[in-house]
């Protein structure tokens, strides 16, 4: 696996199985107080456009724990913030770490990163792109239902990052998805269209509607995120208008399965998307997911890196 920018581009059926079940087997070794330093002497770059806590912790943590180093970048502390081509910042950094996480604004930017650099680049998120939180999402259901193939996610809410990366992770995992978003902000229908053609390898089945209830019938997962993304705050009472038929309650998850879990990739805003009688239910399982970030990450590490090993 050279990078791990999106799903359907980037991980193969078989290279995602292996990425889960190293997640699980270094979080059993970490559990366990077990030192696995396999990447000693690695760099990582961690360059930060939008700010984060789970993302920034848990790259950190988990290059620590492998044995390697990480260098956190804003964007007040590299060139790249005061007007360095995105060409130049590449071609600098791999001549000096071996690998680059990226979290920004612009899907492209890290595309370019990719196109124009020699060491592996990990998506950490764009505006179009979450993957890394939906490779820890996968670990977790798999973690609560003992497999995915077969199972049915049903996202409800705005069709970000968030959802495009499920849709991609889900048909390539063998998992049945459907997204409930208002007709104006649905998905783009170029990461459905890539979702549909891995569903036909897979046997994923595909659902994109309006209908929240329609979605989340049958559910073996039910999935919600933040309505306002960060940088969208001017938004938020336009899109609280917009969402508000979209909130997981006790209404909507009694349409999924009487096992159903709930999942969010935090932060949450409780009264919003989500009922606190929903997020902080036994049926939630949203610390596990932020837990598992650090899994998987560390995974993505070690299957970018293991070239060089």
């Amino acid at each position: 696996m050279k990078h791990f920018i999106d799903f359907h581009t980037d991980v193969t059926i078989d290279e995602l199985d292996a990425l889960i079940n190293t997640a699980i087997d270094l979080k059993a070794k970490t559990k366990a107080s077990v030192p696995h330093p396999i990447l000693s002497g690695k760099s990582l770059g961690m360059i930060f456009s939008k700010s984060s806590t789970r993302t920034r912790v848990s790259f950190e943590v988990g290059m620590y724990q492998l044995g390697g180093q990480a260098l956190f970048l804003s964007s007040d502390d590299i060139q790249l913030g005061r007007g360095e081509s995105i060409e130049d910042t590449a071609k600098v950094l791999t001549r000096m770490l071996d690998c680059i996480m990226i979290r920004t604004f612009s899907h492209q930017d890290i595309v370019d990163l990719a196109r124009y650099g020699d060491i592996p680049i990990i998506n950490g998120l764009s505006d179009d792109q979450h993957p890394t939180q939906a490779l820890a999402d996968l670990i977790t259901i798999k973690e609560h239902k003992g497999s995915l193939k077969g199972l049915k996610l049903a996202y409800v809410g705005d069709g970000n990052n968030v959802a495009n990366s499920l849709l991609q992770a889900c048909a390539k995992a063998g998992m049945h998805i459907s997204v409930a978003t208002p007709s104006t902000h649905a998905c783009p229908q170029f990461y459905v269209d890539q979702a549909l053609a891995d569903a036909k390898i897979t046997g994923s089945e595909i659902l994109i509607t309006e209908d929240p209830v329609a979605a989340v019938n049958d559910a073996d997962v039910v999935y919600t995120d933040t309505w306002t993304s960060m940088g969208q705050e001017d938004q938020k009472a336009e899109r609280v208008k917009i969402f508000s038929a979209y909130r997981v309650d006790k209404t909507l998850m009694s349409h999924a399965k009487p096992d159903a879990i709930f999942m969010h990739c935090l932060p949450a805003y409780r009264g919003y998307e989500v009922t606190e009688d929903i997020i902080d239910s036994p049926c939630s399982v949203v610390f596990d997911e932020a837990e598992n970030r650090l899994h998987a990450h560390k995974a993505i590490l070690v299957h970018c890196l293991a070239n060089e090993q």
